[in-house]
Order: C-alpha cells, then sequence, then structure tokens
C-alpha cells in the first residue's frame, strides 16, 4: 500500500514514544522511572470532575456549536481580560481538541507551500511537523543557553525573509522552561510589527512560574501587535486535565473563522462534558494552580541541584514550566561497555538500559547536546531517578 508523502516527511512525538517504551518495559517487569511526559502527576480538581458529572447527569452530551459553546468562551474571555489585560469578542474565541489541535489548525489555514515558520530552538517537538504538513518551511533559529535560550531580536530580524509568515513564541517553554519578560517580548515586537508576520502565542505553562516571575503575553506589547497575534492556551497543564483535550485560540477575527471552518471538516466540536469542565477549570477556585506549583518548584530546586552536581552534566534552573534541559555534551566521547556516547540519543539509551529512567535525548527538541526530564513526577521518583542517574554515569570512562 502506497500512503501519502507526507507521512514521511514526519516523525512520531518521541516524547510519546519514550514514555510508551517506558511503559511497555514496565510491562516486562523492569522497574522504569520516567521522566519523559509532560504530565501533571496531580489529579483533576475535584470542582472541575464534578461540573463534568453534573454535565452528563443533565444531559449535555450532544454536539455544542463547532467552535465551542458560548459559556466556554465567555469564561477565556473573562480569564483573558482578568488575567492577560486582553480583550476580545466571541467571535475572536475558538475551542479545540486541545492545544496541540488548535496549533495544528491555525497551521493547516495559515500556511502553504513557499511559507516560512521561524521557530526558536530549542523548541516544542511538535512544532515543525506541524509546519512541514502545511507545505510550508520551519525556519529553526538557535537560541543559546548562556542567553537562557531565549530569541533575541537581531537573531530574529536576521531570519525574517519575504517568505517569512510566522513567528512562534512559546513562553514558559517546552523544554527548556524559559520565559521571556514583558521588556523582552516588546523588543520582539519592535521586529515583529514592522515586518508584518504573525506571532504565535503559546502560553500553555503559562501558570506554572516560579521565583515571583511576571508571566507576559507579547499581545500585550501595543494594540499593532495584538492583531498579528494569536493566542494559544488551554487547561492541561494548569489544571492537571491532559486527557480531557480542551485548547483554545484567541485572535483577529478572520483567523479564527477560518479555525471554526477547518474544524467543521476534522473534528467538528471538542467534547461537550470536557466543555464545562473546562469553564469550571477558568472561573472556579484556582488555589489547586498555587499548591501545584508550589510543588513543582520544590522538586524544580531539588532535581536542577542534583544534575549539576553530576560531573559532566549543568542545568540551568528553569524559570517555568516542569522541564529541566541540562547540557550532557560533557558526557560525549565516554563509553561503557565499548558503547560510545556521541549524542544525547546514545545517553538517553544508556540511561534507560543502565539505569532504569527514561529521559528524551534533546536531538528531538532541536539541540543534541541536552536532554530533557520532566519533573511532573513524585519527589520520591525523582530522589530515586537522580540516586539511578549518578551511579550510571559514574560508570562511563
Amino acid at each position: 500500500m502506497k500512503l501519502a508523502k507526507r507521512i514521511g516527511m514526519i516523525k512520531p512525538s518521541p516524547t510519546l514514544a519514550i514514555t510508551a517504551k517506558a511503559e511497555s518495559l514496565r510491562a516486562e517487569g523492569r522497574d522504569i522511572i520516567g521522566f519523559g511526559a509532560g504530565e501533571p502527576d496531580f489529579d483533576t480538581p475535584a470542582n472541575v470532575k464534578a461540573a463534568a458529572v453534573k454535565a452528563i447527569d443533565q444531559g449535555f452530551t450532544k454536539y455544542t456549536p463547532v467552535g465551542g459553546t458560548n459559556d466556554l468562551k465567555d469564561a477565556i474571555i473573562g480569564k483573558l481580560e482578568r488575567d492577560n489585560g486582553l480583550a476580545y469578542k466571541r467571535n475572536q474565541i475558538v475551542v479545540s481538541c486541545g492545544a496541540k489541535h488548535t496549533l495544528y489548525n491555525l497551521a493547516q489555514v495559515l500556511f502553504e507551500e513557499g511559507d516560512e515558520v521561524i521557530i526558536p530552538a530549542p523548541y516544542w517537538v511538535s512544532y515543525p511537523d506541524i509546519v512541514i504538513l502545511t507545505g510550508a518551511k520551519p525556519v529553526i533559529v538557535e537560541t543559546k543557553e548562556e542567553d537562557g535560550f531565549k530569541l533575541r531580536p537581531e537573531a530574529l530580524k536576521a531570519a525574517i525573509t519575504k517568505k517569512t509568515k510566522a513567528v512562534v513564541i512559546n513562553s514558559p517553554s517546552n523544554p527548556t522552561g524559559a520565559a521571556y519578560t514583558k521588556a523582552e517580548l516588546d523588543k520582539l515586537a519592535e521586529i515583529i510589527v514592522p515586518a508584518g508576520i504573525i506571532a504565535i502565542s503559546d502560553d500553555i505553562y503559562e501558570k506554572i512560574i516560579y521565583d515571583g516571575f511576571s508571566f507576559a503575553d507579547i499581545a500585550q506589547a501595543s494594540e499593532e501587535m495584538k492583531k498579528l497575534t494569536v493566542v494559544v492556551n488551554g487547561v492541561s497543564k494548569a489544571y492537571a486535565m491532559t486527557g480531557w483535550r480542551i485548547g483554545y485560540a484567541a485572535g483577529p477575527e478572520e483567523i479564527i473563522a477560518a479555525i471554526s471552518k477547518i474544524q467543521s471538516q476534522n473534528t467538528s466540536n471538542p467534547t461537550s462534558i470536557a466543555q464545562k469542565a473546562a469553564e469550571e477549570a477558568l472561573k472556579g477556585d484556582q488555589q489547586i494552580v498555587s499548591v501545584m506549583v508550589a510543588e513543582f518548584n520544590k522538586r524544580r530546586n531539588f532535581i536542577a541541584a542534583a544534575l549539576n552536581a553530576m560531573p559532566g552534566v549543568s542545568c540551568l534552573n528553569p524559570q517555568g514550566a516542569f522541564y529541566v534541559f541540562p547540557n550532557v555534551s560533557g558526557l560525549f566521547g565516554k563509553s561503557f561497555g565499548g558503547k560510545v556516547i556521541r549524542g544525547s540519543g546514545d545517553l538517553a539509551g544508556f540511561l534507560l538500559e543502565e539505569a532504569n529512567i527514561a529521559v528524551v535525548a534533546g536531538e528531538a527538541f532541536g539541540s543534541d547536546r541536552h536532554i530533557r526530564l520532566s519533573y511532573a513526577t513524585s519527589m520520591a521518583k525523582i530522589e530515586e531517578g537522580m540516586k539511578r542517574m549518578t551511579a550510571a554515569l559514574s560508570k562511563l570512562a
């Protein structure tokens, strides 16, 4: 059977693949500690689950409008005004089946063959493939570790061509945890507005920030910048609702209408029950978010310190999200059992076999000098995992 060419142009999600691999090894009896999945280990808040149960009991189980219910759109509008100082109308909001689905739909309506999309590296693994599936070209712009893995205005300006359609800004970032200040975003906006390109602001980790950091969105830079920005967010990370699959976009009416149009032909509406749950998440008690972030902060501080104590490893303390992205290039060239560590993939394989811990190779995120570990797991597993990693690395010579 001959498949479409496009399927050969993309790769399976490596983060989901390493999680599946860990599960497979556990099923074989291996005691694997997984640092792969970007999924909070907390339960969905009780009030959110209760809202879903109520929806079922009341028979709210039918089709809804393609772009989401008005009640959920109003909750999103309220959240954006309350948290971000951004004003939108219902026709500027669309709800999809998770933020990934939102980004996919957005790419489908914006990009085509001949277009270029600027993606700072390290990047979330799905950005390039989502662009490639449209026929457009992802233009990868390397960021520097000494700059905190953040895109500098001069690098952005140098990457813009007549073919550039958009730039992706993910803050806080997956995989690095880097987060942009408002001043830094304002500087990027000074490049974007004259160029007239779209800014795709992926804010999915907005609520998970540390050390008193103040979250900012590039749409806040100016009214001109807001007109060029599509804000993408969802409830998966902040409210431990990964399986509920609710994401949303806020932006120019023409783009939002196009997303609804394409969504009408791929999924129709997001799940009715999940929409009611998301509405409660956005409008209800927000205390659970603070509780989760406080716990993530403890884990962040521990895992970053543990990694920095390992010879050949250095790790920036992330500003947000729940990932560390340690530089492991100091281990390259070392070997164990006749196998030489030549890159992040080799190291990830070594750690899986010798330490029974699952990490994601940094090459999947655009940097082969790093690996990614998620600390969205219990402190007990993190502590044991770091012990195992330290012991395994001591075998390298």
